[in-house]
């Protein structure tokens, strides 16, 4: 076995990619070590064996996965023996059904609140191609997308009120112990947290105290990771 993680780097070595948290956290949910290749947002060489240009990037001997859920797919497939990521085919759609949620409801506006962030935490090499790409995608300098944030808060606060009444039923979004699905959200989180000192969760808040005991997973993996205090986002 001799796995390989593609992985977004900044300044620092800050791991900041919600995807790549998805999959550190699967392969850590499975048992399996792998080699972390640090990867910035210019690096494409490194990756163009994989026919495509983001992170991240699995290698598993001659195989080659990426896109994050493709590769909790893979894990979930080529190592049925370890602890399963899904729980079977129907944890697999609901998932499924939670990435795009995330991906719709939850990055975007997070996003906008953080963006000016990350490109301050970024290696020096990836600024011009970070503010040029996401300036020309979002519409606007990224100060100005920043701005205002404090006055947003609230809403994206709001729009995780059907995670936060799942919370009073159960600790994990996928019952009583985490598996993928609490992943995907996390990640975008762990993104946060890792690139930004911005305060998204009130400490009261049932969906802070899920994101702790996420930390703590894995002897703390994520906690572990470069970023800001645990008072921040």
């Amino acid at each position: 076995m001799s796995l390989k993680l593609y992985d977004l780097v900044g300044a620092d070595d800050r791991r900041f990619s919600p995807y790549c948290w998805r999959v550190r956290m699967a392969l850590a949910h499975k048992g399996l070590a792998a080699e972390l290749v640090p990867t910035c947002f210019t690096d494409k060489d490194k990756i163009a064996f994989s026919k495509q240009d983001k992170v991240p990037v699995l290698m598993d001997g001659e195989t080659v996965v990426s896109d994050s859920f493709e590769i909790a797919c893979y894990l979930e497939d080529a190592y049925p023996d370890r602890p399963s990521l899904f729980g079977g085919a129907l944890g697999r759609a609901e998932a499924r059904f939670i990435n795009h949620w995330v991906i719709t409801t939850v990055h975007g506006p997070l996003l906008r609140m953080v963006i000016k962030d990350i490109l301050d935490h970024l290696d020096p090499k990836d600024r011009a191609y970070f503010r040029e790409s996401r300036t020309k995608r979002l519409g606007a300098p990224l100060e100005e997308i920043q701005a205002g944030r404090e006055a947003r808060l609230p809403e994206f606060r709001a729009g995780l009120a059907p995670f936060r009444a799942l919370l009073a039923e159960q600790p994990y979004m996928c019952g009583e112990a985490p598996a993928f699905g609490d992943y995907i959200l996390f990640g975008a989180f762990q993104w946060a947290r890792v690139i930004s000192p911005f305060h998204l969760l009130e400490r009261d808040d049932p969906v802070h105290a899920w994101r702790r005991r996420m930390l703590g997973l894995f002897d703390g993996l994520a906690e572990g990771a470069t970023g800001y205090a645990e008072t921040a986002a």
